[in-house]
C-alpha cells in the first residue's frame, strides 16, 4: 500500500502537519492523544461520551499545564500543545486524519464496527491502528476494503510516560504502512519494536512466566509472596515482585490476559493459569484497588516483611573455588569480604564454596535434595540467582532435607558475613529467581524462534514496556545458554510437564554454543 508523500515527512513519519485521529477518551486515548499533540500534531478526539472528551481535554490541558510549572516545557509550548487537541461529534469528523488511533474497549464485533464505520468517511491513504492488546490484527482488518492499511500501535499505560510501543501487523497488514507507523512512534519520542500479530504480541507473552513461577512456587509453599517479591527485586533486580506487581495490576486483569493468551494458544500448559489467583478473583482481593490482594491495603496495614534468616556465626573455615558465569561474582565478593577464605580451582561437583560443613553451590534446577542425593554431598545448601552478585543486598538459600542444622547455619553465616540479608525458601525446583529467568528466557527464545519479532526488539519490548533489568535473551546470554538449557531440562525432568519444554531456539544454540545475540 502506497503512503501519500504528502503525509510522510522525515525518515517515514507522519508529517508534523497530518492530523492524528483517536477513538477512546479513556486513559489510554487520553494518553495517545497527548502523545501526538506534544509531537505537533493536531489531534482530533472522538468518544460516545461528550463528557468523557471533556474529561480527557482538561486532564491533556492540565497534564501539559504541570509540565510547564516544572519546566519542561515552556508556557507557550503548553498553552499550544493543549490547543492542539479538539473533539469531535462523529466518527465523520474524523475524516481529515491521516492517522486514527482506536483505544476503544477490547470487544472484537466493537472494533471492527468502528473501522468498517471509518472506512465509510476517510481517505483509502487513511492509516488505521488500534490500541489493542490482545485482540488478533488480522481478526479486526478481516472483511474491510483496505485491510492492508490496518496494524496494531500498541501503547502501554501510561502512554505519555511509557517508552514503548509495539507496532503489529497482521497477516494483510502492508510492511510499508507498518514502516511508517513505526517512523512516527519513534518520532513521537517512544521506542517501538516491530512485531507479529500473535496472541499476547510480545510483552504479555514473554512477561507470563514472571507471574505463573511466583504463583507456582507459593502453591508449593516455596515461600511467601513477601519472601519471594524481596529476592525478585532485591536479588533478581526487578523493579516489583511478582506479587505485589500483580496487586498493582489488579487480579481480575491479570487474570483474563493470562486466561486470553491460555485460549488463543489452545491451552498450551506454558500459560495454565493459576488457581490461587482464581480464587483471589472470585473472593473479589482484586489488589490495590479492591483494598485487598496478596497483601491488605487497609489504612494502617503494614506490609509484610520476608523470611529473612536471623545472625549466624561465621562458619570457621571457607574454601572458595574457581568459577564461570554469574557464579564468579558472588565468588569474587565472597573472596573479598570473607578474608581468611582459600581459593583453589574449579570444583568437579561444580560448587561455589564449602563453608565450615557446608557445602555451596549455585541452583542449577534440581532441587537441593536430589542434587545431593545424586551427589553424594548431604550438607548442600543451594543459592539462588541474583542480576548482580556484586550489588545484591539479599540472596535466597535453600537446603536439602538431608543437610543438618548446622550446615545450614554455616551457609547463612558466610553470606551474612559477605553482607548480604539472607531469605531461606523450601526447596522447590530451580529455586524462584533463576527457574523464572529461565522461563522467561525460554519464552522469548519461542517467541523469536516462531518469527514474532527480533532478538533485539524482543529485549528491547521487556525492558521498555516492563522495566525488565535486562532483556531475557541477553541476560540468558550473560548466565550461559547451556546453564539455562541444564535447567530447563531438570524443570521438565523435576514436573514431568510440557510446560518446562525447552524451545528449540535455545536447544539448538546450546548444541551449537552459541548466544542469542553472536
Amino acid at each position: 500500500m502506497a503512503v501519500s508523500s504528502a503525509q510522510s515527512g522525515k525518515s517515514g513519519a507522519l508529517a508534523l502537519s497530518a492530523v492524528i485521529g483517536v477513538i477512546g477518551a479513556g486513559a489510554m486515548g487520553a494518553g495517545i492523544a497527548q502523545v501526538a499533540a506534544a509531537a505537533g500534531h493536531t489531534v482530533l478526539l472522538y468518544d460516545l461520551s461528550e463528557a468523557a472528551c471533556d474529561k480527557a481535554l482538561a486532564g491533556i490541558r492540565a497534564n501539559f499545564a504541570r509540565l510547564a510549572e516544572k519546566g519542561r516545557l515552556e508556557p507557550a509550548q503548553a498553552d499550544a500543545a493543549g490547543q492542539r487537541i479538539s473533539a469531535v461529534s462523529s466518527l465523520a469528523g474524523l475524516s481529515s486524519a491521516a492517522l486514527i488511533v482506536e483505544a476503544a474497549a477490547e470487544r472484537l464485533d466493537i472494533k471492527r464496527e468502528i473501522f468498517a464505520t471509518l472506512e465509510r468517511h476517510v481517505d483509502d491513504a487513511c492509516l488505521l491502528a488500534t490500541n489493542t492488546s490482545s485482540i488478533s490484527i488480522t481478526s479486526i482488518a478481516a472483511g474491510l476494503r483496505v485491510p492492508q492499511r490496518v496494524a496494531g500501535l500498541h501503547f502501554f499505560n501510561p502512554a505519555p510516560l511509557m517508552a514503548l510501543v509495539e507496532v503489529v501487523s497482521g497477516l494483510a497488514t502492508s510492511p510499508e504502512v507498518a514502516q511508517v507507523l513505526y517512523d512516527t512512534a519513534a518520532a513521537w519520542g517512544k521506542k517501538p519494536v516491530m512485531a507479529k500479530s500473535t496472541p499476547g504480541f510480545i510483552v504479555n507473552r514473554v512477561a507470563r512466566p514472571y507471574y505463573a513461577e511466583a504463583l507456582r512456587v507459593l502453591n508449593e509453599q516455596g515461600g511467601t509472596p513477601a519472601s519471594i517479591d524481596a529476592v525478585m527485586r532485591e536479588a533478581g533486580g526487578f523493579r516489583m515482585g511478582p506479587f505485589e506487581l500483580m496487586d498493582l495490576i489488579g487480579h481480575d486483569v491479570n487474570f483474563a490476559v493470562t486466561e486470553s493468551v491460555f485460549r488463543a494458544y489452545f491451552n498450551d500448559p506454558r500459560f495454565t493459569p493459576s488457581l490461587i489467583q482464581q480464587e483471589l478473583v472470585n473472593a473479589g482481593f482484586l489488589g490495590r484497588k479492591s483494598g485487598r490482594g496478596f497483601y491488605s491495603y487497609a489504612e494502617g496495614a503494614m506490609p509484610p516483611s520476608p523470611d529473612v534468616e536471623p545472625p549466624r556465626d561465621a562458619p570457621a573455615a571457607v574454601t572458595l573455588f574457581a568459577q564461570d558465569g554469574p557464579a564468579d561474582a558472588l565468588r569474587a565478593r565472597l573472596a573479598e569480604r570473607v578474608g581468611c577464605a582459600k581459593q583453589t580451582g574449579a570444583h568437579p561437583g561444580d560448587l561455589i564454596a564449602t563453608a565450615g560443613r557446608a557445602s555451596i553451590a549455585l541452583t542449577d534446577g534440581r532441587t537441593a535434595t536430589e542434587r545431593a542425593a545424586q551427589t553424594g554431598v548431604a550438607d548442600l545448601v543451594l543459592v539462588d540467582l541474583a542480576r548482580d552478585y556484586a550489588q545484591a543486598g539479599l540472596v535466597a538459600l535453600t537446603r536439602a532435607l538431608q543437610c543438618s542444622d548446622a550446615a545450614y547455619a554455616d551457609a547463612v553465616g558466610l553470606f551474612q558475613q559477605a553482607g548480604f540479608r539472607v531469605v531461606g525458601l523450601a526447596d522447590v525446583p530451580g529455586m524462584i529467581a533463576m527457574r523464572t529467568v529461565a522461563m522467561l528466557a525460554n519464552e522469548a527464545a519461542d517467541t523469536v524462534n516462531q518469527g514474532v519479532c527480533t532478538p533485539a526488539d524482543l529485549d528491547l519490548a521487556m525492558e521498555k514496556g516492563v522495566n525488565y533489568p535486562c532483556g531475557p535473551l541477553a541476560w540468558a546470554d550473560a548466565i550461559g545458554i547451556v546453564r539455562v538449557h541444564r535447567v530447563l531440562i531438570h524443570l521438565a525432568a523435576a514436573y514431568g510437564e510440557d510446560r518446562y519444554r525447552v524451545s528449540p531456539r535455545l536447544s539448538a544454540l546450546c548444541a551449537a554454543g552459541r548466544s542469542f545475540r553472536a
